[in-house]
């Protein structure tokens, strides 16, 4: 990819779209972290089952594609480069943690054996949507297909141990960028979300109809306050007209959602709502929340790159556990515990 190793966006640069700057009100200072709650067995089930993109991918993701494998990514956890898209642990990890299990072994991961495969298993790539995006990795109906051969197949999971899952199913944008750099307008936008909508819901039900009993699904994050958006205002403002687009795909979502759980009558589906859990989180801590702490030196560079002498071309903050965000769309460690810790009361709801 020439000079520059692309970081595997949630999603890619909008602002041809929207170019309307708002800021987020409600800025309080605060050095109060919240801590971890692990509850053991939280929800009574034995395993996990994950499909979707970067928020939940733990180590699929090629490392010819993407950035997550090499430094500074994984500095926290593991201590080194392990193809998660953070300094540290993600929404997969927190949520195995609530349950009182360890977190799934990848599907790349699989040939490990039976007994590390006891969790469940994560089929998530980073980049990836309903649709093919713009990264040469499996989409989610590819990786529902991954999952059922698993079961039919290799026998590695039996019935029982399928209806004691739950399914966490992550998406984050990436449909939308590719959507924009095939040349999308924004007067199709409202279409489009409607057709991921639909995909999201076809997939849902296929989960569901493998046996899963308890199935959660994210509503999409406010994409106009990550910081590949916010840089523009010096990471002071969030894009207002972005998030409007946001709002609109997790209406639909909702609707989807409703209508998944009065049709299957044991409402197995349920919305993490991230969008929520970040912007509390904005509005609780204090100003500077948007920078990420890994960033590019330059324009043409991004958090992880090198130059042709393998010389670095990013910075890291002294300090990654005081950023919410690790670089221009990707939370750090911190911040996915501040997202699991606004989660959590809604999580017993599963």
């Amino acid at each position: 990819m020439g000079k520059k190793k692309v970081l595997v966006p949630i999603f890619f640069d909008l602002i041809c779209l929207f170019n309307l700057l708002t800021g987020i009100q409600g800025f309080q200072s605060s050095a109060q972290h919240l801590q971890q709650n692990v509850q053991q067995g939280g929800l009574g089930l034995s395993k996990m089952f994950v499909f979707g993109d970067s928020y939940a991918d733990t180590g699929n993701i090629g490392k010819s594609v993407s950035s997550s494998w090499k430094p500074p990514y994984g500095i926290t956890f593991p201590g080194k480069p392990a193809g998660r898209f953070s300094d540290g642990r993600v929404l997969t990890d927190y949520l195995a943690s609530f349950m009182g299990i360890k977190s799934p072994v990848t599907y790349k991961g699989r040939k490990m054996g039976r007994k590390t495969a006891r969790y469940g298993m994560n089929f998530a790539y980073g980049g990836t949507g309903v649709f093919q995006t713009l990264v040469p990795e499996p989409n989610m109906t590819t990786q529902i297909l991954f999952f059922q051969r698993i079961v039919h197949d290799n026998g590695l999971y039996t019935a029982a141990d399928i209806a004691s899952s739950l399914a966490l199913v992550s998406l984050a944008g990436n449909d939308y960028g590719a959507y924009y750099a095939r040349g999308g307008s924004a007067q199709g936008l409202p279409a489009f979300i409607t057709s991921v909508i639909n995909q999201l819901a076809l997939n849902l039900k296929q989960i569901h109809d493998m046996g899963v009993k308890k199935i959660a699904v994210t509503a999409l994050e406010p994409m106009g306050c990550l910081p590949q958006s916010t840089v523009t205002s010096s990471y002071q403002q969030c894009n207002g007209s972005q998030n409007t687009a946001v709002n609109l795909h997790n209406l639909l979502m909702q609707q989807a959602v409703a209508k998944l759980n009065n049709e299957t009558k044991d409402s197995a589906f349920h919305i993490l709502d991230l969008y929520g859990a970040f912007m509390s989180t904005f509005k609780t801590q204090g100003i500077g929340i948007l920078k990420p702490c890994c960033v590019g030196m330059k324009e043409e560079f991004s958090c992880g790159s090198v130059d042709e002498r393998g010389v670095k071309q990013y910075t890291v903050c002294e300090n990654p556990d005081s950023s919410f965000f690790w670089d221009d769309v990707h939370p750090s460690q911190s911040g996915w515990r501040f997202v699991y810790s606004a989660l959590q009361a809604s999580l017993y709801q599963l």
